[in-house]
């Protein structure tokens, strides 16, 4: 099975043909349950793009959620900081503390040559026709929860479960895993969406591994 690296997605993004969110600004959606493998995907995708001389800038929707129960409720203020950089500007939020359990201290998200939002609701319908590309990483519920629980502890159970119950009510509301343009394993195998990928070259795809490490986080 082909695997997809995070130098071909930067390669996908980067294209000349590729939609921008603004001129000179392409934006990267990774979205996915929690668990599955997002954040170590989007920062292996924006070192490859610093790397090549490109500004990036990374948005975490756990920074956008407020707590726990902030799934369902993330999408207005996500849209608010796609909508400032879509005018070219520099976009600004409160990112939530979760130890405080509540709002912190404000983040700036610049008009980078490259903008890449992940986590779960990173690519709700807003970004149709926006995005250069909207990855779907799954990964089976079992290992999502152990990964979590093993991040976090035994004891973020039951929110974790809730979490989860969250995710398939935003799921089915968005649909975005049929929306995606491509779909990863766990560990960066194409379930879906090869066809985007034949103009990256020989280095984007391979019968081995995916250039990122599965390290098991979010």
């Amino acid at each position: 099975m082909d695997h997809l690296s995070a130098g071909a997605i930067a390669d996908v993004v980067l294209a000349p043909d590729a939609a921008e969110l603004a001129d000179g600004v392409r934006l990267l959606c990774i979205d996915g349950l929690a668990g599955a493998g997002k954040t170590t995907l989007a920062h292996a995708v924006a070192a490859r793009v610093r790397a090549g001389g490109r500004g990036v800038a990374v948005v975490h929707m756990d920074d956008l959620y407020e707590g726990w129960g902030g799934l369902l409720g993330a999408r207005d203020q996500l849209v608010g900081v796609l909508e400032a950089l879509a005018r070219g500007e520099r976009a600004s939020f409160r990112r939530w503390d979760w130890h405080a359990s509540r709002r912190g201290g404000t983040l700036e998200v610049p008009a980078a040559d490259v903008v890449v939002v992940e986590g779960c609701g990173s690519a709700p319908p807003f970004v149709d026709g926006r995005a250069a590309l909207r990855v779907w990483v799954a990964a089976p519920d079992a290992l999502r929860l152990r990964r979590g629980l093993e991040r976090d502890g035994e004891a973020m159970r039951p929110d974790w479960l809730a979490f989860m119950a969250d995710e398939r009510q935003l799921l089915a509301r968005d649909a975005t895993d049929v929306r995606a343009d491509v779909v990863l394993g766990p560990t960066g195998e194409v379930l879906r969406g090869a066809e985007r990928l034949d103009d990256v070259g020989p280095r984007g795809r391979g019968s081995g591994p995916a250039l990122w490490e599965d390290r098991g986080h979010a």
